[in-house]
Formats: C-alpha cells, structure tokens, sequence
C-alpha cells in the first residue's frame, strides 16, 4: 500500500493506529470497502482496511492539490477521476457522493491524528 510505505509512517504504528481508529469508525471502514471493493474480495482480503485507509490517504491528498494548498503533480487529473469514478459508481446523487468523500477525508484525517499521538 504505497501511501502507508512512505518513510513518515512505520509498519508497528500504522497498525496500532489502524486498530483505534476501526474500533470507533468500523461502520465507515465496511461502508467504503462496499463501494471500493466486492464482498467476495472483503472475504478473500487480510488487508482490507489498509486498502480503505490509503484510498482515504489518497483523497485527502488529492483535497490538497484541489484546493491549491500543495502543488498538482503530473498524474492529478488522473488520480482525481480514479477517485471519482470509484466512488462515484451507481451512485444517484451528488451528495451520496460528497458522503463518500467526506468519509473518506475524515479517516484520513482521523488516522493522522491517532498516529500522531502515538509518538
């Protein structure tokens, strides 16, 4: 999972806070892997919730570049339509998917934090 294998994270710590923050966002973790990934894989994955964690890394990364606070590097329109459009599909409305990425962004942000105090 390549967000979690950058050098500011070590593998102890990500599954410590892992393991918090799906103690108190387990409805938002099993909601994401619905729409991320099938049942069948949820089954046959050990690793389901570090997939959930980095595709949330990734759309609060990808926040960042849209709100100009960090710069947009060259796979940005890339990486924003993959975001869309996996969470985006069979969806109705706009606003089930602002639900998605709002959900997305708050385990990011939550997971950050627990991982933080951890130090």
């Amino acid at each position: 999972m390549y967000m979690l294998n950058s050098e500011k994270y070590t593998e102890e710590k990500i599954h410590l806070a892992l393991d918090m923050l799906y103690i108190d966002r387990k409805n938002e973790f099993r909601e994401l892997s619905l729409v991320l990934l099938n049942e069948r894989a949820i089954n046959s994955m050990n690793n389901w919730r570090e997939f959930v964690l980095n595709f949330s890394l990734d759309v609060e990364d990808a926040f960042h570049m849209w709100s100009g606070q960090i710069s947009l590097s060259v796979n940005s329109p890339q990486k924003a339509l993959t975001i869309l459009r996996q969470l985006a599909h069979d969806k109705t409305s706009m606003n089930q998917l602002a639900h998605l990425l709002n959900m997305s962004y708050n385990l990011s942000v939550e997971f950050k934090e627990i991982y933080k105090r951890l130090k």
